[in-house]
């Protein structure tokens, strides 16, 4: 749930943007041209593609657990920031950093995903977190008719919520990925056997306590090869 809620907080951040359209115009808020407000989506898509191919490669170098915090605190950062901007130029800067931060979301995730649940219900898991991001959509819309409304909130104040409210909900996740381990399969691959051996040993622990179900003895083996280590030259040409 902790990995999976970044596809909602997108589909949250795309829908609240969309309804701020108008609001962000007024001159009680940023007075922002209706070209102002179509490039901000443009950036939040450009920072996007920053970070997927930013974080990516980092999560790769130093590991899953560690990019998906810091994804998630840059986030954190970017959605308060975007509630307090002062002007244009600081409001389609803090949209791009809110951005990136949700490109390496995708890419740590998706990676933490494929290397943890096992690939019997791997499909699944991974329509239910990509699925989510209708819930975040929906979530989106029904708090923008809340907060968006002057006679609930004045114009000056509303849309700053909205992007607030999104910060706060990150400060949560960030505590609850803090128990989450690191990938065992990446741990691996950089030959900190022992540590992905206690990972192992926790999530075994943890299941037979939870089900009461024996677990056998492992007897078949897999052999990872590391490889030579991707740069981005390498992913931009692909």
């Amino acid at each position: 749930l902790s990995l999976g809620v970044t596809w909602v907080l997108d589909g949250l951040e795309v829908t609240i943007e969309g309804s701020l359209g108008g609001t962000l115009q007024h001159p009680e808020a940023l007075g922002l041209s209706e070209a102002m407000v179509g490039l901000s989506g443009t950036v939040y898509i450009a920072g996007s593609i920053s970070g997927a191919l930013v974080f990516g490669w980092l999560a790769d170098q130093y590991g899953r657990k560690r990019l998906f915090l810091l994804t998630m605190a840059i986030y954190l950062a970017g959605a308060v920031l975007c509630g307090l901007s002062w002007d244009a130029g600081s409001f389609l800067l803090f949209r791009f950093i809110t951005g990136t931060a949700m490109g390496g979301e995708y890419s740590a995730i998706n990676s933490a995903v494929d290397e943890l649940i096992p690939a019997a219900v791997r499909g699944r898991v991974d329509l239910a977190i990509n699925g989510s991001y209708w819930l975040g959509a929906a979530g989106g819309a029904a708090a923008s008719i809340l907060l968006l409304n002057p006679a609930v909130l004045p114009t000056w104040l509303g849309w700053r919520v909205c992007f607030l409210g999104g910060g706060l909900l990150s400060v949560a996740i960030i505590m609850a990925r803090r128990y989450i381990p690191e990938s065992p399969r990446w741990l691996c691959t950089h030959h900190r056997l022992d540590e992905a051996e206690a990972v192992m040993q926790h999530i075994e622990h943890h299941v037979r306590r939870s089900t009461k179900a024996r677990l056998e003895p492992t007897t078949r083996r897999m052999v990872l090869h590391t490889g030579q280590r991707t740069g981005l030259v390498t992913v931009a040409r692909g």
